[in-house]
């Protein structure tokens, strides 16, 4: 699913709503959970996951056009943990709940 595909059920599961609305919604929900990610924040969504980030340590990696060694610098990666209902949902586990109307598309 793709971000208008998400844009467009949420607009129709909630007609009372503009899609304008909706879509602004969404894009808020997405900056923040990347400007909180940014300032190395724990984002947790119950039900859902947990969005960290992890660092990866700087090491010699090979270029593959050329067979030459490069340096590749430490950087911060994003990481998601799947939350418990969820993997029930997704593995139709003891205690997963049913699906709704919005997940029926």
């Amino acid at each position: 699913m793709i971000k208008s595909e998400l844009v467009d059920r949420l607009f129709k599961s909630n007609p009372r709503l503009y899609r304008e609305d909706v879509e602004k919604v969404v894009n808020a929900i997405l900056y923040e959970i990347g400007s909180a990610l940014q300032r190395g924040d724990r984002v947790e969504i119950r039900g859902f996951g947990a969005f960290t980030t992890r660092m990866r340590k700087p090491r010699t990696a090979r270029n593959p056009r050329t067979g030459s060694l490069v340096q590749v610098k430490s950087k911060r990666l994003p990481h998601f943990k799947m939350g418990r209902h969820i993997r029930q949902r997704l593995n139709g586990g003891e205690g997963a709940e049913p699906l709704t109307a919005l997940d029926n598309d």
